[in-house]
């Protein structure tokens, strides 16, 4: 892609994927509330926020509300800080009301028919499609190998869209014979132009060989039939270099701000909270359903 097209790009994200974010399951709820777009979702579910346009005079505040309502609910949640948000101390601010950061990635993007596509798979590795539970727990086994963490709430998402909205996921297993060694996801937003490119990983074994290239060609052509024009992703310091020589540019920084509640509370209690967000008419909110 053209450098100098990067802003209007950038912009078009900002517009479908961040302002305009759409709930990613029947238990999910994306809400407006003043200059912030969130999503509430169940624990094991992601929760945060999306999108902000704030100004050094009411930062502090949406902060402070956004606080208050995921502690109400007894959930952690993320604040997905993007490299040109504003107010430009955003990011301090958040870490003096009580958020981590975590490490930085960078916002890629790329138009399908723009990238270099042509990675294949070492003799003996296959790609086969994840469409149910055992699937799932192969993809976060595979995780949990290749990241050194635990993948349990990875397993739990992926069954979720599987099952409420298996159209828009795309889960991937490279099999070595019948071995897992390396898995993707790939997830696709209704009234975008966007595909989004989550969790390559390969076990230490199998790196350097290919398959996360390949991965991301394979995972590309199914966009492209699916009508998608451009795939985007948090790319870390080690898969960006590798990303930029598939022709995917870089947009933007993007920093994981974390807040974890001081308290849970029980899930009848989180099922209330919800029917009042309901009530207000918060989770169908204009510019979002």
């Amino acid at each position: 892609m053209n450098r100098a097209a990067a802003p209007a790009l950038l912009a078009l994200h900002d517009r479908e994927m961040r302002e305009g974010a759409r709930p990613d399951g029947p238990d999910d709820t994306v809400e407006r509330v003043g200059r912030v777009v969130r999503r509430t979702a169940p624990a094991h579910g992601w929760n945060g926020v999306v999108w902000s346009d704030l100004g050094e005079e009411d930062a502090d505040a949406a902060i402070a509300e956004q606080i208050a309502h995921y502690t109400a609910l007894g959930l952690p949640f993320e604040w997905k800080l993007y490299g040109h948000d504003l107010p430009p101390d955003l990011g301090p601010r958040l870490v003096a009301a009580g958020f981590t950061s975590e490490p930085e990635e960078t916002l890629m993007a790329g138009e399908i028919g723009r990238l270099t596509l042509d990675a294949e798979l070492p003799d003996g590795v296959r790609v086969v499609p994840v469409t149910d539970a055992a699937g799932a727990d192969q993809v976060a086994a595979v995780h949990e190998r290749a990241f050194g963490d635990d993948a349990s709430w990875l397993r739990r998402q992926l069954l979720d869209r599987l099952t409420a909205a298996p159209d828009d996921v795309v889960a991937v297993l490279a099999l070595a014979g019948d071995v897992p060694v390396s898995a993707a996801r790939m997830e696709l937003v209704p009234g975008t132009g966007f595909a989004g490119l989550w969790g390559g990983g390969t076990v230490p074994d199998w790196r350097g060989r290919g398959i996360y290239r390949a991965l991301v060609g394979h995972r590309a052509r199914i966009a492209a039939a699916r009508g998608y024009r451009y795939l985007q992703v948090d790319a870390s310091a080690q898969s960006r270099p590798i990303l930029e020589r598939l022709g995917l540019t870089p947009l933007t920084t993007t920093t994981p701000y974390v807040y974890e509640a001081s308290g849970r509370v029980s899930v009848s209690c989180q099922e209330e909270q919800k029917e009042e967000v309901a009530a207000r008419g918060g989770g169908r909110g204009p510019a979002i359903a």
